[in-house]
């Protein structure tokens, strides 16, 4: 289906308007079918590679216009010294615990985040749970056996209710969910297997990722590649490194169901740079500024959306920004990205990237797709991998 025709014109001017999407005169809202594409089940990676950094690479220059098919691990060729690479060190909660009522009903809960202004006993988080229907406020569950206990507060929208948990000994929730918890696999990803699970805890999180900050519900998948080995390499070759902590949530798995892409409500993503990697985004710029996942892209884009210089201090705000064609953008230069659902938000990004202010990439998306699909790439997080020059 192409661009809807002249009636669907939208104002992309006035308050709150985005003046990277204010230049030349109004483009035709864009059809979320424009961001399908047929994909063979097989195709969707249902584990990873059996090293990190043997996925396949499919290499994209903007500015030629060509595809190449390398490997990951062929990475540090397209590398120059002065670049930086700017990661999301995000660690994966293991959010999803099993728990039993009173009755002894099968409840299942999936830690979202904890609402730090709560007052009461315990810790207060917004949680998916099942069977929604039957867990009512007040309901009261345990979790392996009496570590957790949660008590249903709330419900707060969304799908979502508020949980107040109590652990065994004082210990945190945080703490509970690592010795009880499960890896929240994205919803493509099949496990009927235990002992793959326990692989899962190891393989679904980046060797980069800071323990400190176990605060996502999904892997910066772009950042699964990387070994500490293929770092030193980097690191060798006087390619910086910066890092920044975007908390994943569920609603990147969410797919465009509007039938426009502009009329998708986005999520949003708290996220924290510090003021050290802010600095990395501003002159002097010894190289390119080289986003390791969309993640990235959505973090730096919306700080810069608000600031022209670097802060004093570390910056901490919610990304609700939604980057969908024909945007440009102030901080990126190049993307290591997974290859992403269709319909999917993430898709809208990329197509955005390959060719800055302008709507073509979403075509030039759908080419670039169907032969990564034709030469049997593996697709989603745990498959190979695309770099955007």
């Amino acid at each position: 289906m192409g661009l809807a025709g002249p009636r669907e014109y939208r104002r992309l001017s006035g308050p709150g308007a985005d003046p990277l999407r204010r230049r030349g005169p109004p483009i035709p809202m864009i059809p979320t079918d424009r961001f399908d594409y047929p994909l063979p089940a097989e195709l969707v990676a249902q584990t990873p590679a059996a090293r990190r950094d043997g996925s396949r690479l499919l290499v994209v220059d903007r500015g030629a216009r060509t595809v190449e098919h390398r490997m990951f691990d062929e990475l540090p060729g397209f590398l120059r010294a002065g670049d930086t690479l700017f990661r999301n060190n995000a660690s994966v909660l293991p959010a999803r615990l099993i728990g039993r009522r009173a009755t002894g009903g099968r409840v299942e809960c999936l830690l979202l985040r904890r609402d730090g202004a709560a007052a009461g006993p315990g810790e207060l988080w917004r949680c998916l749970v099942r069977p929604g229907r039957r867990l009512a406020p007040g309901t009261t569950f345990n979790v392996a056996g009496g570590l957790l206990s949660g008590t249903v507060e709330s419900i707060v929208g969304d799908g979502a209710v508020l949980v107040r948990f109590e652990a065994a000994g004082g210990e945190s929730v945080i703490g509970a969910a690592n010795r009880a918890g499960e890896v929240p696999l994205p919803p493509y990803i099949e496990r009927k297997d235990a002992s793959r699970r326990e692989e899962d805890r190891e393989r679904y999180q980046t060797v980069y990722a800071d323990p400190r900050r176990q605060v996502a519900v999904a892997a910066p998948t772009a950042g699964l590649h990387f070994t500490p080995e293929l770092l030193g390499r980097i690191q060798a070759k006087r390619v910086r490194t910066a890092d920044l902590t975007l908390h994943v949530g569920l609603g990147t798995f969410r797919p465009i169901a509007a039938a426009t892409i502009e009329a998708h409500p986005i999520h949003s993503e708290f996220y924290e740079i510090p003021a050290e990697t802010q600095c990395a985004l501003f002159p002097p710029l010894q190289g390119r500024r080289i986003a390791v996942g969309t993640t990235t892209v959505r973090a730096v884009e919306d700080f810069l959306s608000g600031h022209g210089a670097p802060l004093d201090r570390d910056h901490l705000a919610d990304a609700s920004l939604f980057i969908y064609p024909p945007r440009s953008f102030r901080g990126v230069d190049a993307l290591i990205t997974n290859f992403h659902q269709p319909r999917s938000t993430l898709l809208c990004l990329v197509a955005a990237f390959l060719t800055p202010g302008s709507v073509d990439g979403i075509g030039w998306l759908a080419d670039i797709y169907a032969e990564a699909v034709s030469l049997r790439y593996r697709f989603f997080s745990y498959g190979d991998s695309m770099l955007i020059v």
